[in-house]
């Protein structure tokens, strides 16, 4: 019966969160409800809650631990260099961080004190290669991995299993002597373990607050092309906001009451591991999202979150155009996709984000979790349904230099992230 109190009132206090309550202050630029760092993490919470069917008061202090603990988990990867595979996120059947490790030498469970929880964290042992080696025999071999199958396959690593992922649609694995042989030819040609998995998709690039609405005209077809702004960024005498870089150059801004702003553009970059645009516009008054479909929320950007600091089964949210408001796990990181959707073949430097909630529009809006940034969206792989299988976008960490986020520094950042406290120490 407490149990139900408890989950019955935090529903409770989310709805009232996400609606009218007194977390929410009306901005008094745009007249627009802004959210609390709090208010934030609970209306992930909400969709954390949903997908996992655990209470929202557990939704809300795993959300805060995954916030707080990444400077434990980045000490353990330091740590473990040598022999780490990956670290991941486990959500069911319990909530546990788990490190996987070469070799066989046992390293003792531990757990950490975070979020207002206490979180084990197991090690894993015997994995066949670390996700330094693997990420170099990826990067090193690509273009003989891509040249060694019929079609351009797009992989990533898996730091769940420390294995370099290859996806291929059913009709090559099957001209190719199936998933099993190739996984053989594929380790042979690497020196690495490699997964196969099958998919029949397609990746492609997906067609002033981050996550708002652009449109513009492509002067060579005369159609309408609609892209999502990403963050607010400045490089210390302008501000600017991203998009992606395969968005058209010349757009306009149109605000949740359709008043149109038309944006300068400034530069892209998107060869490589890059795909990002930046257009100029007057300083913003906070650097702030929306976060929600219909855009009537929007919440403060705090902090960033490295690609190195990243872990599969980190639960992310994203607003994009198209798609609205949707949350799901981080699969792989250093990510290629397949095609040539970076000036030619991609680096393996993005990360992939289950779907199901993609679609052409959400290129360049927001990835995050909280009012922590993640990156901008890039691209999605579809499943020959149509459906989204994935999508995958850039760190913040490739913003092209001297451009950098901008960050909320009102009262309610100074304590964005607090550090977790390990009381058992894992040797």
């Amino acid at each position: 019966m407490r149990a139900y109190i408890e989950t019955m009132t935090l529903t409770a206090i989310l709805r009232l969160h996400l609606l009218w309550f007194a977390v929410l202050v009306a901005h008094p630029a745009a007249g627009q409800l802004v959210q609390t760092r709090e208010a934030a993490l609970i209306q992930d919470a909400g969709e954390y809650a949903r997908q996992y069917g655990v209470p929202a008061i557990e939704a809300l202090r795993r959300l805060r631990a995954q916030r707080d603990s990444v400077a434990a988990t980045d000490a353990l990867a330091e740590r473990h260099r040598s022999r780490l595979a990956g670290i991941s996120v486990q959500h069911r059947p319990d909530y546990r961080y788990v490190v996987y490790l070469t070799g066989d030498h046992p390293i003792p469970a531990t757990q950490i004190r975070v979020g207002g929880m206490t979180v084990p964290i197991v090690f894993r042992t015997g994995a066949k290669a670390n996700r330094d080696r693997v990420i170099w025999a990826m990067t090193y071999h690509q273009a003989a991995i891509r040249a060694a199958l019929p079609g351009a396959p797009s992989m990533g690593l898996d730091p769940r299993t420390g294995e370099l992922v290859v996806i291929v649609g059913n009709a090559i694995a099957a001209a190719d002597g199936g998933a099993t042989a190739i996984d053989a030819r594929l380790e042979k040609l690497t020196g690495v373990p490699v997964q196969v998995r099958l998919l029949e998709r397609t990746d492609r690039n997906l067609d002033l607050h981050g996550g708002g609405r652009l449109d513009g005209i492509n002067p060579d077809d005369g159609k309408r092309y609609r892209c999502t702004t990403g963050y607010a960024v400045s490089d210390g005498a302008r501000s600017g906001i991203t998009t992606a870089a395969h968005c058209l150059d010349n757009m306009t801004y149109y605000d949740p009451q359709r008043r149109a702003t038309p944006l300068s553009f400034v530069g892209q970059w998107g060869w490589g591991y890059h795909d990002v645009q930046i257009h100029a516009g007057a300083a913003p008054e906070r650097p702030l999202i929306y976060s929600d479909t219909a855009r009537l929320i929007a919440r403060p950007v705090e902090m960033q979150r490295s690609k190195l600091s990243t872990r599969a089964g980190d639960f992310v949210c994203h607003r994009g155009e198209s798609s609205g408001y949707s949350c799901a796990e981080i699969e792989l990181l250093d990510f290629a996709p397949a095609g040539d959707l970076c000036g030619g073949a991609c680096l393996p430097t993005w990360v992939t984000v289950a779907g199901p909630n993609c679609k052409g529009g959400d290129s360049g809006g927001p990835v995050f979790s909280g009012t922590t940034a993640f990156g901008v969206v890039k691209g999605a792989s579809y499943r020959r349904d149509g459906t989204c299988a994935f999508y995958f976008y850039m760190s913040l960490d490739y913003l092209p230099a001297p451009w950098g986020l901008l960050v909320d520094s009102g009262p309610d950042a100074a304590s964005a992230s607090r550090p977790g406290e390990i009381l058992t120490a894992p040797f």
